[in-house]
C-alpha cells in the first residue's frame, strides 16, 4: 500500500506516485509492454465508445416512451457506448502514467453522453422551465430591462443576472433568441464545471488519479437535472468556483498558529471572488444562502477564519443589500413564510419526499432509485471520513453537512432536499474516490473491483436523469400550438393548461395572464376532477368576444399528468370531450400533438 498522505503547503500530497515512479525505474521489460498493451486499451476504448454512441442516437423512437422515458426507447448500443466509457476510464485509472488529457477526454465523453443526447435527439428544446427561461430573456430584451405585468415571473425582474447576461448575449451577437442555443445548455455547463471541480480537488490533493476520480464520480451521481437553461445552473458553477478558490487559499493544518495568523487574501485574488459573490447575490434567491451556509461551516477551524471570514462578510453584505433593495417586494411578502418554515424543520426536510401513491408505477421506481443513489452517496462519504482520517484535516467534509441547515429551514417548495444534495455533492464525489482510489501496489486489480461500483452509480443516474422525459421532451408540433396561443391570439387573452408541459406558453407571459390547473387549490382540483367542465369554468367565466380564454392541450400535458399523479390520467381527456359539445366552447387550432379550445362567455358582452 502506499503511503498515507501528508499535508503540505495547504494540500494533501500523495506519496503512492512517486513511491511507484521509482519503483517503475527498475521494472522488467515485460512489465513495461503489458503497461503499454493497458495504454493502448484505454486510449482506444474512447473513441470506440463515442463512435457507438453517435451510432446508437441516429433512430432513438421517442413516441415509445413510457413510465421510465428514455430508458425505454435507447438502443442496447447505447448502454454498450456507456458500459465501454465507464471500462475504459477505470482501465485509465489503473495505470499512474495515463496523461491528463486522456483523463478530460473520458470525463467529457461522459458528459457528452449523458448531457448531450437529449439535445441531439429531440427536435425541440427539453424541459418546460428552460422555455419560461427563454421567454424570460426575450421579454427583458423587448422591455430593455424590467418586465412589466409579469405577475409570477416578476421574481426574475428581482434576480434579473442570468438574463440580462443572456439578453446581453443575444444582443451582442444578433441571433433571434436565446432558444437557438438554450438546448445545448446542459452539456455547456457540465462541461465548464470541471474547472471549478478540479480547482477544488487539486486545492486538497497532488494525486491525479484522485482527482479525476472524484471529477468522474460527481458527473455518475449528479442526477438532479439542475443544469438547464436556468439561473440556478449559472448559480451553482460559480458556486463551484468560488468555494474551490476559498479552499486554495486555506492555510494548511501544519503550519504553526503564527504562520496561519498571517496568511490573508491578496487583494488581486480577493475582488474576483467578491465579484462572483456579487454575481450569484443578483442572479438566484437560493444559490446565496447556500453559499452563506457553506462559507460559514469553512469558518468553523480556526485556522481558516483569516481566509473564510472576509469573503463571509462580504458576501453576506453583498445579499442582504441586494435583497434590501432590488428583490426588497420579494422577500417582505414571503417573509412569514421563510420564518414560519423555520420552526417545521421535520416537514422541511421530508417535504421533496412527498407520497408516491398517486404516481406512475414507473415513477414509484425512479423515486426509489434516486433515494438509493443519494443515500449511497453519503453513506460512502462517512465511510471515507471514518477510515481516512486526512480527510478530516481538509474543508471538504465541512461541505457535504453545510448544506444541512439550509434543508431544515426551508422546503423550497419541496425541492430543498435535492438542492441540498446538488450542492453538497462535488465535497461529497471527492470523499468517495479518496475510499476509492488509495492506490498502491495492484492498482489494475483495485480499479477492477471499483468498475462495477461505478457502473451502479452511472445506472442511478440514468433513472434519475432520463426517467421522466415522457413529459419532457416536446415535439414540433407541441411548439407549435404554443406559439399559436401566444403570438396569434389577442393580447390580454386568458391562456389555461392543465400543467407546466407546454412549450413556448410563457412567451409573451407581459401580455397574456395564464393559468395553470394543477397548481390550483385542493378543492378547486378536486372540483376539475368531478367534473372537468365545471372545475374549468369558474376560471374562465370572464372571457369577452375582444379577449377570450384559451384552453391548452398537448400530449406532455397528458404524460405529466399521468407520471406525477398530480391529476388523473385522463383528465385531459374528460377536459376535451366535456369542451367539445359546450356552449361558448371551439376548437381553433389542432394538429397530431395539441388542441387548442377558445372560450367566450355567451352571456358576457364586452363588458
Amino acid at each position: 500500500m502506499g503511503k498515507r498522505p501528508t499535508l503540505t503547503n495547504g494540500r494533501v500530497a500523495q506519496d503512492a506516485d512517486a513511491e511507484a515512479l521509482r519503483s517503475d525505474n527498475s521494472a522488467t521489460g515485460h512489465v513495461a509492454r503489458r503497461t503499454s498493451a493497458r495504454q493502448w486499451i484505454a486510449r482506444g476504448t474512447l473513441p470506440c465508445a463515442l463512435a457507438l454512441w453517435l451510432v446508437s442516437i441516429r433512430d432513438v423512437r421517442l413516441d415509445g416512451m413510457g413510465d421510465l422515458g428514455l430508458l425505454q426507447v435507447l438502443p442496447v448500443l447505447f448502454w454498450v457506448a456507456l458500459g465501454l466509457l465507464v471500462g475504459g476510464f477505470c482501465l485509465a485509472l489503473s495505470d499512474r502514467r495515463t496523461a491528463g488529457g486522456w483523463f478530460a477526454a473520458y470525463v467529457l465523453g461522459l458528459i457528452a453522453v449523458i448531457h448531450a443526447t437529449p439535445t441531439l435527439v429531440y427536435p425541440t428544446l427539453r424541459y418546460g422551465w428552460a422555455w419560461k427561461h427563454v421567454a424570460v430573456v426575450d421579454a427583458m430584451i423587448r422591455n430593455e430591462g424590467d418586465v412589466p405585468n409579469a405577475d409570477k415571473f416578476d421574481i426574475y425582474n428581482q434576480w434579473p443576472g442570468f438574463f440580462h447576461l443572456n439578453a446581453f448575449f443575444v444582443q451582442a451577437t444578433g441571433i433571434e433568441s436565446s432558444l437557438g442555443y438554450a438546448a445545448w445548455a446542459p452539456p455547456a455547463f457540465n462541461a465548464l464545471l470541471l474547472g471549478p471541480l478540479l480547482l477544488m480537488y487539486r486545492a486538497v490533493t497532488r494525486d491525479r488519479r484522485m482527482i479525476w476520480g472524484a471529477a468522474w464520480i460527481y458527473y455518475s451521481c449528479s442526477w438532479v437535472g439542475q443544469d438547464y437553461f436556468a439561473p440556478q445552473a449559472l448559480g451553482f458553477l460559480l458556486f463551484v468556483t468560488l468555494i474551490a478558490l476559498v479552499l486554495g487559499q486555506l492555510p494548511s493544518s501544519d503550519l504553526s498558529s503564527r504562520d496561519s495568523a498571517r496568511r490573508a487574501w491578496p487583494v488581486g485574488r480577493l475582488v474576483p471572488v467578491v465579484l462572483i459573490a456579487g454575481v450569484i447575490a443578483c442572479s438566484h434567491p437560493l444559490t446565496p444562502v447556500m453559499l452563506i451556509a457553506a462559507l460559514a461551516v469553512l469558518s468553523l477551524p480556526r485556522r481558516n477564519r483569516r481566509v473564510v471570514l472576509p469573503v463571509l462578510a462580504c458576501t453576506v453584505l453583498l445579499i442582504v443589500a441586494w435583497d434590501a433593495t432590488i428583490a426588497r417586494s420579494y422577500v417582505s411578502a414571503n417573509l412569514r413564510d421563510f420564518v414560519g418554515a423555520l420552526v417545521h424543520p421535520d416537514a422541511n426536510v421530508v417535504s421533496g419526499l412527498a407520497s408516491l401513491g398517486t404516481a406512475a408505477p414507473g415513477q414509484v421506481q425512479v423515486s426509489w432509485v434516486d433515494r438509493g443513489l443519494s443515500a449511497a452517496v453519503f453513506l460512502l462519504a462517512a465511510v471515507a471520513f471514518l477510515v481516512r482520517p486526512w480527510i478530516r484535516r481538509t474543508g471538504l467534509w465541512l461541505l457535504v453537512v453545510a448544506p444541512l441547515p439550509v434543508l431544515a429551514a426551508n422546503a423550497y417548495g419541496g425541492e430543498m432536499i435535492f438542492r441540498a444534495y446538488l450542492f453538497a455533492l462535488p465535497a461529497a464525489a471527492f470523499l468517495v474516490a479518496a475510499l476509492f482510489f488509495p492506490w498502491g501496489r495492484r492498482p489494475l486489480l483495485r480499479a477492477i473491483a471499483v468498475c462495477p461500483l461505478l457502473l451502479a452509480m452511472i445506472g442511478g443516474l440514468v433513472f434519475g436523469y432520463y426517467g421522466k422525459e415522457a413529459a419532457n421532451y416536446f415535439t414540433k408540433d407541441e411548439a407549435a400550438a404554443g406559439h399559436f396561443v401566444t403570438a396569434i391570439t389577442p393580447p390580454g387573452s386568458l391562456i389555461v393548461s392543465l400543467t407546466s408541459a407546454v412549450p413556448g406558453l410563457a412567451a409573451f407571459y407581459d401580455k397574456h395572464p395564464r393559468l395553470q390547473l394543477d397548481e390550483q387549490d385542493l378543492a378547486d382540483r378536486r372540483r376539475l376532477v368531478r367534473d372537468p367542465l365545471a372545475g374549468l369554468e369558474p376560471f374562465v367565466e370572464g372571457a369577452t368576444e375582444s379577449q377570450p380564454a384559451y384552453i391548452v392541450l398537448t400530449r406532455a400535458q397528458a404524460e405529466d399528468c399521468y407520471l406525477n399523479g398530480t391529476l388523473p390520467a385522463d383528465t385531459m381527456q374528460r377536459l376535451e370531450s366535456a369542451m367539445s359539445d359546450a356552449p361558448g366552447f371551439a376548437p381553433v387550432y389542432r394538429n397530431k400533438d395539441a388542441v387548442v379550445y377558445q372560450y367566450k362567455n355567451p352571456d358576457r358582452g364586452e363588458g
